[in-house]
Formats: structure tokens, C-alpha cells, sequence
């Protein structure tokens, strides 16, 4: 039955459904119950009866607007950078947010223009009669609008679910991402750098996902990402490896790529070379520096950087490699003197 219910608690936005009922039923829900709760003064009891349809539609035309403004909040404050736009669009589907979020914008529009003429029409109206059926109209037409956005109230919860347990990145604050295979060390690692702190195990594919950490380096606070391991089988990628690519891609300031040539990842030392050419050529924009991990287990060829985030070696050069890069970056993007003490550092 459509309408208010006494007794019936305010469940809030679409995100607190109970399991198996549908968005707008929590909404209309919450609307009708605002409204029910009207209780208005007047000189007369045709003047009560006409307030009292007057708050019944503003209320219910304001609850339902507000409700789903809340389930597109996420998308708007703050902006979203192309980062989260490409793993969303990777996830769902490419304009599949953009489409939801028109959709819903469209009702929010029907509903206040609605709202606007049903309370023009409530003036002209002379009766107690007249007025009960101006709500009981504008309950059916505001309740059929919200049901026509009902998937995308779903699919609107389901990308904020996602966003939700993904590291939401400063995109003013320099991103190091670093990457490379599994198992070759970029979690012990990211804990030596960084504030996060990641599960660390002697097993591929630990990280599942990814994980953000911060570092302070004397000029600026850094974003240390932790990204999951990523095989050279472009194309057939897993969710968690397709991520790692977007990363690299799209939210890195500067990458540093971990080979590990003892091999004791379990993956061949001209594999992970491969994977470090296609990128560099797929990205020729993106600084990629290469670092050699687990120092401790023996030597590397060529004249890579020797770390081990076990005993420490070379952590230390490590923090003042990405230092000058990421200065040098910045000089070549910002004039020396727009840049408050960047010739002290």
C-alpha cells in the first residue's frame, strides 16, 4: 500500500536497506514516515487540513531528494581523479557511473519540478477532499520516479562499496607506486618506506589489493602505494594485477619497479624484465626506477640499486634516489622560484 505507515522508523539513505529490499523502498519509507509526522497549526480546521497536506509533500519531496543526493555524494565530494574514474570503469563497465549518475540527477529534477506543482496546485485547491487527493497524487508519481532509479541506486551503492576499501590518493601529494612481480618483496618494502603496514608472507600473490602508505622524505609528504603483484600475460590479467596496471598507469608520480634476480619469487629474472620493457614502452611517460630486491640472498647483475627491506641495505639510497627524482620532477613542471624553499632542499 502506498503511503505513510504509522510507527515506521526513518531507515535512512538507500545504502541501509534491509537485504533483498529494493533502494527506493527504503527511501519512500523514510519519506512517508517524515510525513506522516505532520503536525500542523491553523486558525481553522480547513486551514490545518491544507498545511497539513502542504508538509506532508514538502517533507516527502525533501526526504526523498536528500536520500538520493546521499547515494551520489561520494562522486562529487571530492572529485574523483582518473585514477578511482579508470578502476571504476575497468569494474562496472566504461559510462556506466557517468549514466547512473544522469539517471538519478534526472529524478532529483523531476521530483523538485513535481514538488513545485503540486504545491501551486494545493493553493487553488478548496476542500479537505481536494487536498488528499493532490497527495495521495504526488506520493504515486514521487514513488514511481525513485522506482525508476532503483538499478541505479544499486549499482551507485555497489561502486561506493569499492571506492570504499580502495586507498583514496591525494592527487596534489606525489604517488610512488611500487611494483613489480610477486613475491619480490614490494610489501616489506612499502613498510620500510611508508607508514602502512602491509601483510608481509614468503608466498606469491599476499597482496590482494591495493594499500596506501605515507612517508615524509624532508620536502613533502609522499604516498607509498602497494600494489599486487603483476605477471607478463598482457590482456589476461586478473582483477587485482588489472589494478596494479591502472596504478602504474594512472596515479603514479614516479614508479619504482622491484626485480628480484635471485629468483626466490618463484619467477624467471627475463620474465620480469619483459614486464618492465612492455611498460616502459606502453608508458613512456611514466619515470620507472629499477631497484634490485633481496640483497641479502646474493648478488645482481648490471648496476641496479641492491636493497633488502630485511636487513635495511640500501633503503636509505633508496629514500634519496626517489628524493632527487621526484625534485627533479617537480623542477621540470614548476618554475624554481614558485616553489617555496625548493632551493634549501
Amino acid at each position: 500500500m502506498l503511503g505513510p505507515r504509522k510507527g515506521r522508523e526513518d531507515r535512512g539513505a538507500a545504502g541501509n536497506a534491509r537485504p533483498g529490499m529494493a533502494p527506493s523502498a527504503a527511501i519512500l519509507d523514510a519519506a512517508f514516515h517524515k510525513a506522516y509526522k505532520a503536525t500542523p497549526h491553523g486558525a481553522t480546521a480547513l486551514d490545518r487540513s491544507r498545511r497539513r497536506a502542504l508538509l506532508k509533500i514538502v517533507r516527502t519531496g525533501a526526504v526523498v531528494v536528500r536520500h538520493l543526493r546521499a547515494a551520489d555524494k561520494r562522486f562529487r565530494t571530492p572529485e574523483l581523479t582518473d585514477f578511482e574514474k579508470t578502476l571504476i570503469a575497468d569494474r562496472f563497465g566504461r559510462g556506466t557511473l557517468e549514466r547512473s549518475r544522469r539517471r538519478l540527477e534526472r529524478a532529483i529534477e523531476r521530483i523538485r519540478g513535481l514538488l513545485a506543482e503540486e504545491q501551486r496546485a494545493l493553493r487553488k485547491a478548496s476542500s479537505r477532499e481536494a487536498f488528499g487527493e493532490l497527495v495521495r497524487r504526488f506520493y504515486g508519481r514521487v514513488a514511481s520516479f525513485t522506482r525508476e532509479v532503483d538499478p541505479d541506486l544499486v549499482i551507485l551503492a555497489e561502486i561506493t562499496k569499492f571506492l570504499k576499501v580502495r586507498p583514496q590518493l591525494d592527487p596534489l601529494t606525489p604517488t610512488v607506486v611500487i611494483a613489480g612481480f610477486p613475491n619480490v618483496g614490494k610489501s616489506s618494502l612499502v613498510e620500510k618506506l611508508s607508514s602502512a603496514r602491509p601483510k608481509v608472507a614468503e608466498y606469491p600473490f599476499t597482496t590482494l589489493s591495493l594499500e596506501v602508505g605515507h612517508a615524509d622524505l624532508g620536502f613533502d609528504r609522499l604516498q607509498i602505494l602497494d600494489t599486487p603483484g603483476v605477471l607478463d600475460r598482457s590482456g589476461q590479467s586478473s582483477r587485482a594485477e588489472r589494478e596494479a596496471e591502472v596504478a602504474v598507469e594512472h596515479a603514479a608520480t614516479l614508479v619504482v619497479f622491484l626485480i628480484d634476480p635471485t629468483e626466490s619469487c618463484g619467477y624467471p629474472l627475463p620474465d620480469q624484465l619483459r614486464l618492465l620493457a612492455r611498460w616502459r614502452e606502453e608508458l613512456p611517460n611514466v619515470p620507472i626506477l629499477v631497484v634490485a630486491t633481496k640483497a641479502d640472498l646474493g648478488p645482481s647483475p648490471g648496476d641496479w640499486l641492491r636493497i633488502s627491506a630485511k636487513t635495511g641495505e640500501g633503503v636509505d639510497a633508496l629514500r634519496d634516489w626517489i628524493g632527487r627524482e621526484l625534485r627533479m620532477r617537480r623542477a621540470q613542471e614548476t618554475p624554481a622560484d614558485a616553489i617555496p624553499g625548493v632551493q634549501d632542499i
